[in-house]
């Protein structure tokens, strides 16, 4: 049996398939739950400082909430971000509109 080396060895390039018939339904749905979650964290991150920058806006409730929780939106809204880019970097983002 003769040796071969590791560059005598011929590797086909691998393409997924997605022809599954589910698949397209979970891109659809995963899209869908992606955009409402980062739709909903850029309100509350919308809200949130809104209501520290301007002193009438909000109650002092609103704005101790603000404080509280604003570096923690700003963490949600990272995560959903790196979640949205890997999701469009692997299965390609589509709103299913």
């Amino acid at each position: 049996m003769p040796r071969t080396s590791p560059l005598d060895v011929d590797i086909p390039d691998i393409q997924p398939d997605f022809s599954a018939p589910f698949f397209q339904g979970f891109q659809v749905i995963a899209s869908y739950i992606l955009a409402g979650a980062m739709i909903v964290v850029l309100i509350m991150l919308i809200l949130a400082g809104a209501s520290l920058a301007f002193r009438g806006l909000a109650s002092d409730r609103m704005r101790t909430w603000a404080g509280e929780n604003i570096l923690w939106i700003f963490i949600a809204a990272a995560i959903l971000g790196a979640a949205s880019g890997l999701f469009a970097w692997f299965v390609n983002f589509d709103f299913g509109f």
